[in-house]
C-alpha cells in the first residue's frame, strides 16, 4: 500500500518559478556579501603620520603604499591613501578570523593620512587628530639623527610637536562630556633614520624626548608664574595644559596610559643603501587594527 506524499496537495511548480527561486538562492548570498564588503571597506580603519619637516612621513607613506620609497618633497597638504599590509603581517582582530572568510583580504586594508610639518602647516595634523572615530593609530615620525644635535635644537623642536600632539589626546579624555571611557589611542614614535651613523637608537630617542619634554613642562610651569597671574588661577591653567602626572617629577611616556593613550618607540629606516627596514612598524600597524 503506498501512501500519498504530504505534500502531494501542493500545486507543481512552474518553470518560471524554478528559475526566480535558483536565482534567489545564488543572489541574496551574493548581494550580502557585497553590502559587508562594501561597508566594511567604507570605513577602513586610519593611521595618520605626523612629526615635524623632513622626518621623513611623506616617504613613508610612499613606502608603504607602494613597496618602495621615491622622491618627495616638502608637503603643504594633506594626502591619504590606501594601503594593504603585507602577507605575512599579522592583524590582531583577525587572530579569530579563518583565512577562508570573504572578509579576510579587507582587514589587512587601511588608509594612511600624511600630514605636512612644517609650523605653519600643522593645524591639518590637529584636525585629523581631533576627529578620532575612525583613527586607528598614530605614527609620529621622527628623524633620529636630527636628535643627536649638538645644539639639540631638533630634539627640542620635535619634543614640542610630540607634546602638542599628546596633550590633544590627554584633554579628549580630560576634557570629555560623557562618562564614556574613550578607547585606547596607539601612538608609535617611529625613529627614521637609523642607518645613520649619526642616528640615536630607539632607547635613546625615547630618553631624549621624554627628557625634552620634561624640561617643556618645566618652562611652560615658569611662564605662567612669571605671567602675574594668582596661585589658584596658575593651578588650573597648569592641570588644563600639563602633559601627563602632574608634579615636578620627570615626565615618562608611561604616564599616557591614564589617559588612554600607549606610547611605543620603535626604530627603522624609510631609506638606506641596504634598502628600507621598517619591519617593526608594520607590525605595530597589525597589531592596532
Amino acid at each position: 500500500m503506498s501512501w500519498p506524499s504530504p505534500l502531494g496537495f501542493l500545486p507543481d511548480p512552474s518553470p518560471a518559478a524554478l528559475i526566480i527561486s535558483f536565482l534567489l538562492i545564488f543572489s541574496i548570498p551574493l548581494l550580502l556579501h557585497l553590502v559587508i564588503y562594501r561597508t566594511t571597506s567604507d570605513t577602513l580603519p586610519t593611521i595618520v603620520l605626523v612629526g615635524p619637516s623632513g622626518a621623513g612621513k611623506t616617504s613613508l607613506l610612499t613606502l608603504l603604499e607602494r613597496g618602495r620609497p621615491i622622491a618627495t618633497h616638502t608637503s603643504q597638504t594633506p594626502s591619504i591613501v590606501e594601503v594593504s599590509l603585507p602577507v605575512k603581517t599579522p592583524v590582531a582582530s583577525s587572530r579569530f578570523r579563518s583565512p577562508n572568510d570573504p572578509t579576510w583580504e579587507v582587514t589587512k586594508k587601511l588608509l594612511v593620512q600624511d600630514t605636512p610639518g612644517h609650523g605653519k602647516l600643522r593645524h591639518y595634523a590637529v584636525d585629523s587628530i581631533g576627529k578620532p572615530q575612525n583613527i586607528h593609530g598614530i605614527i609620529f615620525v621622527v628623524d633620529a639623527a636630527d636628535l643627536s644635535s649638538d645644539t639639540n635644537d631638533g630634539a627640542r623642536q620635535t619634543a614640542e610637536y610630540l607634546h602638542d600632539v599628546l596633550l590633544q589626546l590627554q584633554k579628549q579624555v580630560t576634557g570629555s562630556k560623557t562618562s564614556k571611557a574613550r578607547r585606547e589611542m596607539p601612538v608609535l614614535v617611529a625613529a627614521n633614520k637609523l642607518d645613520l651613523f649619526t642616528a640615536l637608537p630607539a632607547p635613546l630617542v625615547r630618553s631624549t624626548l621624554e627628557s625634552e619634554i620634561t624640561k617643556i613642562r618645566k618652562s611652560l610651569s615658569q611662564g605662567l608664574l612669571d605671567s602675574g597671574v594668582g596661585v589658584k588661577d596658575v593651578d588650573s591653567a597648569e592641570e588644563k595644559e600639563w602633559l601627563g602626572e602632574v608634579g615636578d617629577g620627570k615626565f615618562g611616556f608611561s604616564q599616557m596610559e591614564d589617559f588612554n593613550v600607549h606610547v611605543t618607540v620603535s626604530g627603522g629606516n624609510v631609506t638606506g643603501s641596504e634598502g628600507p627596514d621598517i619591519q617593526q612598524w608594520w607590525d605595530w600597524i597589525g597589531s592596532v587594527l
